[in-house]
């Protein structure tokens, strides 16, 4: 196996203002012991090529309802390697839980961002039975895997990265 990557948590303040932004209803000292229960993303087994992002509070998403959850991990990607995250495959077989943005995509100069690469997932309760998905805190709810990839031969791309969603572009 190729060695390509390391899980770090963001700083204390980090996490603090993302929880906030989103979950007011969590006070300073609520989410200072959420950021102390954080896990690093792991691998349930040997065999599996995705590391399970565990929820950093319980959450329950009706049928529709869209939750953008600030993880507390930043993972430096050494470059020619990208992190692709994914709901767990029980969560969308069960209950058709869906990123928002079909898959998430973590590029190896997100890590030095402004915002520490913090990576934050989107998903939704896309059902179609009626079902009300439940996470509680600590749960895996998502996956990431590493892919190395390639450039064209002609590519001679020289830009710096410096923010997240979007910042590549513009949009």
């Amino acid at each position: 196996m190729k060695r390509v990557a390391q899980f770090f948590k963001v700083s204390p303040d980090c996490f603090l203002e993302a929880v906030q932004a989103d979950f007011p209803q969590y006070t300073p000292d609520q989410i200072r012991e959420m950021y102390d229960g954080l896990r690093l993303p792991a691998r349930a087994t040997r065999g599996s090529a995705g590391y399970d992002f565990h929820a950093p509070f319980s959450f329950t998403l009706d049928p529709g309802q869209t939750i953008k959850i600030p993880t507390g991990i930043r993972v430096r990607i050494d470059e020619d390697w990208v992190l692709k995250l994914y709901p767990r495959s029980g969560l969308g077989f069960k209950y058709r839980l869906q990123m928002n943005n079909t898959v998430g995509i973590i590029d190896s100069d997100y890590y030095n961002s402004d915002n520490e690469g913090h990576i934050f997932i989107k998903m939704t309760n896309d059902t179609r039975e009626d079902k009300t998905v439940e996470i509680p805190q600590g749960t895996g709810f998502a996956q990431g895997i590493f892919l190395e990839y390639g450039i064209t031969v002609d590519d001679d791309t020289v830009g710096i990265r410096n923010g997240g969603l979007g910042s590549t572009t513009g949009v």
